[in-house]
């Protein structure tokens, strides 16, 4: 194979230069150049043969082609986020943090649809084929007809999946893998890259479905070039906090499916447990809420999710007061702690301020603006929301709440769990018999908690 050139791709980011530098451009990271041989093809496009394409032939949008169909695994959970099972021939990509049960979920997966006659392999470049079938026994799984194998050369994994039929086929990790096509060692981003390339192929040309298991950076990012990304139909992330059991696989993108979907999950000594109902997980024991303590009623996905907020207003013992926030944005709790002091008169300028979401979930949309807010005024005003009282609502920065989507929603799952009484924007219509507190303003909500007026 001649060498026609080289060019040099960042470790951590991919980015590809035409020179070799200390710093990578992409990602500002040192000393993470690594050197690719590029090689040309016989047949390429720089060669001097005269081409015999044909042309592109355009179809246009309208089609009789049914929807693609699917198969299903068993995890209920794992099945949703998906889009409703597997697609025949689609490129999966799962990434977790380490220890947070990847494997374990794939494994119960591949366990579920080999009950359910898909034929299925599991292969591993982490693990022996001792070890894999210890965890299965431990999981009540070992009669599961699951095909294993320990391998990490591509060249032999292509050859054996070419000569037996799979339905199924898993490969953790995809940062174990070696092609022998290539000089650069294993996990490398042209070996990721190149192996990623190689199984998607596969995946479409024989209509296998195929799942890749892939690392995360030390910010939570899926190791290797955003390429294979790119690639893959089905982008999942299998998230999880230290010292809670409860797991949330994350659809981050979806060809076949709608993104932002959540599965929940437990986890315990014989596997992952699903999660059907959340809100069940994220809310405290029944009792007085105590000041600083609020439910927000949000939306994950395509389900309604309620979870608790805590916030603590304290005096500052520093000159500087300090912020703390865990689950949500600190950007988002910049903002509304200016707009509690700038529209409401709430003094917290010179207080520390932590605001915490109960469980380990991570909350991303505007909706929980107003939990945040009510939250941070009952403790800053030492006043409790009613026990039964959810919360939700957008703010801007001149303090007016706004609406947010799927309201209805919302309350009806508040409704299942007893709550009676929600703290909502100005316009939102009673639902599944919760009654709506309105506010118009955020000032609003702050009297309300103080003058506890909830009619």
């Amino acid at each position: 194979m001649a060498r026609d050139g080289a060019v040099y791709a960042c470790q951590s980011c991919g980015t590809v230069h035409s020179k070799w530098a200390g710093q990578c451009t992409g990602c500002n990271a040192w000393n993470t150049l690594v050197e690719e041989v590029q090689s040309r093809a016989p047949g390429s496009l720089s060669a001097s043969k005269p081409s015999k394409a044909r042309g592109l032939a355009f179809e246009g949008l309208e089609s009789d082609t049914p929807a693609p169909p699917r198969f299903f695994t068993g995890v209920e959970e794992f099945d949703r986020v998906l889009g409703g099972g597997v697609v025949p021939g689609s490129a999966i990509l799962v990434g977790g943090d380490p220890g947070v049960g990847k494997s374990t979920l794939l494994l119960q997966a591949a366990a579920g649809a080999a009950a359910r006659g898909s034929k299925v392999a599991y292969i591993s470049g982490e693990e022996a084929v001792e070890q894999i079938r210890s965890r299965a026994a431990r999981m009540g799984l070992a009669q599961a007809p699951v095909k294993l194998a320990a391998e990490t050369s591509l060249r032999e994994i292509l050859d054996g999946l070419k000569r037996d039929a799979f339905d199924l086929v898993i490969i953790d990790s995809i940062q174990t893998m070696w092609s022998d096509a290539h000089e650069a060692g294993p996990g490398s981003v042209t070996q990721v890259r190149a192996c990623a390339q190689e199984l998607v192929r596969l995946a479409k040309k024989k209509t296998i479905a195929v799942i890749l298991v892939g690392h995360v950076t030390k910010d939570g990012q899926i190791a290797g070039p955003r390429v294979v990304e790119h690639l893959v139909d089905a982008v999942l992330s299998f998230e999880g906090e230290r010292g809670y059991p409860f797991r949330i696989l994350r659809g981050a993108k979806n060809r076949f499916g709608a993104t932002d979907e959540i599965g929940v999950f437990e986890m315990g000594d014989a596997g992952l447990r699903e999660v059907r109902n959340p809100s069940t997980l994220f809310l405290g024991e029944g009792g007085a809420r105590a000041a600083g303590s609020v439910v927000f009623a949000g939306i994950e996905g395509s389900r309604p999710v309620l979870v608790e907020f805590q916030a603590l207003v304290a005096p500052s013992a520093y000159g500087t007061p300090r912020r703390a926030v865990v689950g949500w944005d600190s950007g988002r709790l910049a903002m509304v702690l200016a707009v509690l002091e700038s529209r409401c008169g709430l003094g917290l300028g010179n207080r520390d301020v932590y605001l915490n979401v109960a469980g380990g979930l991570r909350i991303t949309e505007p909706a929980a603006d107003l939990a945040a807010a009510a939250a941070l005024a009952s403790s800053a005003l030492d006043e409790a929301l009613p026990q039964d009282c959810v919360v939700f609502g957008e703010i801007s920065l001149s303090g007016e709440v706004r609406p947010v989507s799927r309201a209805e929603s919302r309350l009806k799952e508040a409704a299942k769990l007893g709550f009676t009484k929600a703290l909502a924007p100005t316009g939102v219509g009673e639902a599944a018999g919760v009654k709506i507190a309105g506010a118009g303003r955020l000032a609003d909500a702050v009297r309300r908690i103080s003058e506890q007026s909830w009619t």
